[in-house]
């Protein structure tokens, strides 16, 4: 009987912090924003180029 007041105890610590942890979040604003991400998917990435140079010198050459 005593171990079970004592897992009551530690699962009412853990729950608690869980929610400590879940109202700090929401106060520093971590679900302020939940458009953005469902539209991220929709814009397409910039093409990275490594280096304009070599390719302004192969088409030169071709010439």
């Amino acid at each position: 009987m005593n171990a079970l007041f004592i897992l009551i105890g530690i699962s009412i610590l853990v729950a608690g912090s869980f929610l400590a942890a879940f109202l700090w979040s929401v106060k520093n604003g971590q679900y302020d924003d939940d458009f953005t991400p469902s539209l991220r998917m929709l814009f397409d990435d910039k093409i990275k180029t490594e280096n304009n140079s070599t390719s302004k010198k192969i088409t030169q050459t071709k010439n």
